[in-house]
């Protein structure tokens, strides 16, 4: 009980100090002009600050580090998750800050997600995958596999973060889905506490982002994001009951609108790399907005009530759909793959019928 009262306050604080820091986030992108200007790709039609991601990946880092510092034990699989969201996290965000107030290379920014992908697979290694009761596969393979999982992870999170609250809501989302996961199996109590304490951090700033906008997370952000949650995805098929199909089921709006808008553009003969409004959730974000205007509804504000229709529709898919799914497939990992399969088509069913890839 004195835990899980330890645990309560610090969601309590990460809340609270990522509430203030965000705002003042948002008062140093003003002064230093950092803005993101509407284009022909844009989803808003005002200059908004950007990069106030910083604040609640700062908050959330300072708190692992201090528990490092006063923890007595190096070799647990816990420290090993710690160091990993300080090393390779540490990494990301670094990157992302920069790409924040000035242009990185495209090759920069994969080689340092690489790195940071190693770290993670090198430090928590990389579980046995289930594919069906009584055949699973491992080896050095899987490893490669996962470094690669990392980098997309990471990298689709940014791509995915191009309307108001969307990367803030689906990251609580599949944070708190992960940890009920956990509940519900009677497994990871530090586990949970540190996802919960995540999720804490960044509705934080959720209070800022959410439509209308005050201001934008940035690459710091949504990468760090994306890579938490890959490296949480691997920590706890290794420590706990919750396999890493689970994982993939509670991310799976996120991984089919990214993936599959990806595998169009590329079979389009598009540039993967370069900006576009082409997702799924773009698409259907301009039809409610569309929808809205012709209602008699101002524009901005019309784009305001698209936005939280289109997120709170993301976040009644990942309750009623994707969460029991998740849960079946940490209680029966040997089914995993199949309950992946079942969850995903429908959303690949949707993404295609709504057109990503295209317009």
């Amino acid at each position: 009980m004195a835990e899980w009262l330890h645990s309560y306050w610090m969601i309590a604080l990460s809340f609270s100090l990522s509430l203030g820091l965000t705002g003042l986030a948002r008062s140093y992108a003003l002064r230093r002009g950092l803005m993101d200007r509407p284009n022909n790709r844009s989803s808003h039609l005002v200059e908004t600050p950007r990069g106030g991601g910083i604040a609640f990946v700062l908050i959330y880092l300072a708190l692992l580090a201090g528990v490092m510092i006063s923890s007595s034990s190096t070799d647990d699989l816990g420290h090993k998750l710690h160091l990993t969201l300080l090393l390779g996290g540490g990494l990301v965000v670094v990157i992302g800050y920069i790409d924040d107030h000035r242009h990185v290379s495209a090759m920069v920014r994969f080689i340092v997600h690489l790195i940071a992908a190693l770290v993670a697979v090198k430090l928590l290694q990389m579980p046995a995958i289930d594919l069906w009761p009584g055949l699973s596969l491992e080896g050095w393979w899987l490893d490669a596999l996962m470094v690669i999982g990392l980098v997309w992870l990471l990298n689709l999170y940014n791509f995915m973060d191009g309307i108001d609250g969307i990367a803030s809501l689906q990251g609580i989302t599949v944070l708190c889905g992960a940890a009920l996961v956990l509940v519900l199996n009677h497994a990871g109590s530090e586990a949970t506490a540190w996802l919960l304490i995540l999720a804490a951090c960044i509705a934080g700033f959720l209070v800022w982002n959410w439509p209308p906008a005050k201001i934008f997370m940035g690459d710091a952000g949504s990468g760090f994001i994306g890579y938490a949650l890959g490296v949480f995805a691997l920590y706890t098929a290794n420590a706990y009951p919750i396999s890493l199909w689970s994982w993939l089921i509670l991310l799976g709006l996120f991984v089919v609108d990214a993936t599959w808008t990806l595998g169009v553009r590329m079979a389009n003969g598009e540039k993967w790399y370069r900006p576009h409004a082409k997702h799924a959730y773009q698409h259907l974000a301009r039809q409610r907005q569309s929808l809205c205007i012709n209602r008699g509804l101002p524009a901005e504000h019309s784009r305001s009530l698209a936005h939280r229709w289109v997120i709170l529709q993301g976040l009644l898919i990942n309750l009623v759909w994707l969460l029991p799914l998740a849960w079946l497939a940490a209680v029966f990992p040997g089914y995993g793959l199949l309950l992946t399969l079942i969850a995903f088509v429908p959303l690949v069913i949707l993404v295609r019928s709504l057109g990503a890839g295209f317009g």
